[in-house]
């Protein structure tokens, strides 16, 4: 995970683990059975750092944390969300965190379909948030304002209105990530209240 939060998911590659550890590729074999297997693993991982619902508030506000604490995950681990999207197993810990976020709503009344539906569109929103985040801040060190400046300066005058329209607000107003991120949660979740139980 340190290779991988350093250098990117690309960079893990077996040969280079072991470099890494000191070791020869080959003796990883005795740990695990291969690439996906250590893929899969380090999943379990990045899913086990984020905060599983609890008992103590009522479902909203549990999937609201859920949803900020996996935010800090993956912005420890950049490659999480991504990583997680292309697997198609679960270990314990992506077991254990299905099985505390599909209870909770279950608890909370929702029937078997609804929790899983709920629970697909807010991991769904979560995970695609924090890759539509990444695209946008691969411009780098720039400020969302340089960014808006630089867009505003490549439309030609008069074409584009929305875009540029749009672009002059985040010159003017920078973008703001959680709020952003707050926005859709919130549309989300009032929507689940909102379904008859």
């Amino acid at each position: 995970m340190d290779l991988a939060d350093e250098s990117g998911i690309e960079s893990v590659t077996m040969r280079e683990l072991g470099r890494r550890l000191g070791v020869e590729a080959a003796s990883l074999y005795n740990h695990v059975a291969g690439k996906d297997d250590l893929l899969d693993g380090m999943v379990d991982l990045v899913v086990a750092e984020i905060d599983l619902p609890s008992g103590d508030v009522g479902w909203k506000e549990a999937m609201r944390r859920r949803a900020v604490s996996a935010r800090g995950v993956f912005a420890r681990h950049r490659w999480g969300a991504a990583l997680i999207d292309s697997r198609g197993r679960n270990g314990p810990s992506g077991l254990s965190y299905a099985d505390r976020v599909l209870g909770t709503m279950l608890r909370a009344g929702f029937s078997p379909r609804l929790a899983a539906n709920a629970f697909l569109a807010l991991d769904s929103y979560i995970y695609g948030f924090e890759r539509q985040r990444q695209n946008m801040s691969s411009a780098g060190d720039e400020e969302a304002g340089d960014v808006a400046q630089e867009v505003l300066a490549a439309i030609p005058q008069g074409a584009y209105p929305s875009l540029a329209r749009v672009a002059m607000d985040y010159a003017t107003k920078p973008y703001d990530d959680d709020a952003a991120f707050d926005f859709g949660l919130g549309l989300i979740l009032d929507g689940l209240e909102r379904l008859p139980q």
